[in-house]
């Protein structure tokens, strides 16, 4: 019996493993990608929407109670950042399909270019969000609590080119803020379920 207890809690270490090293490359491809549409979009972006963009604070997902820093991070239990992630990630459902249709008429040498990728950042987030589903699942009752954090700039970001690169570019910092901590949050997860130590995650 106790053979098979070792076995059985074996298998569920490897596939909590399995599946955050997945969640963790697929986090990594989200972030890394907001990273180069931002890049994209620097190149033309006006030097008034530098002064005028909004602050981080105004994004939708601000009010959401986050560690400031990795040590912090390393405080908070698997379950609760296991949460933080999932709420994060599915905040962004809705603003995502918005950036989606947006790109499909957004004032850029780069148009074609930007909406291909975004639409990847659609595609890659609801796979890394079924997963985390899963995962959460495995995790217990904390990791399946999800805050509300809804969305309420409406579909559309503005009519003239200096507006529409303006709050195209802000939703997208705030999507890439946010992808940065999610990366942050599973890969700190992937590292305490590999049994490294605190200052090597």
């Amino acid at each position: 019996l106790t053979h098979l207890l070792y076995m059985v809690a074996a298998c569920r270490a490897v596939a909590i493993n399995d599946l955050l090293d997945r969640a963790s490359e697929r986090s990594d491809i989200l972030h890394s990608l907001s990273t180069t549409l931002s890049h994209d979009l620097d190149s033309q972006f006006p030097p008034i929407g530098r002064v005028i963009m909004p602050r981080p604070s105004m994004c939708h997902t601000a009010s959401l109670q986050t560690p400031i820093d990795k040590y912090q991070a390393l405080q908070v239990s698997e379950s609760d950042l296991l949460s933080l992630a999932r709420s994060l990630l599915q905040a962004w459902e809705d603003p995502l399909a918005v950036l989606s249709t947006s790109a499909n008429t957004l004032p850029h040498p780069a148009q074609s270019s930007i909406s291909n990728k975004i639409q990847e950042l659609q595609e890659h987030s609801k796979n890394l969000g079924d997963g985390l589903d899963i995962l959460s699942g495995k995790m217990g009752p904390a990791a399946q609590t999800i805050a509300s954090l809804p969305y309420r700039g409406g579909n559309d970001i503005g009519e003239d080119r200096i507006s529409k690169l303006i709050n195209f570019n802000f939703l997208l910092s705030c999507f890439r803020r946010d992808s940065h901590k999610i990366d942050s949050f599973l890969k700190i997860l992937r590292c305490r379920a590999a049994k490294m130590q605190p200052e090597m995650c």
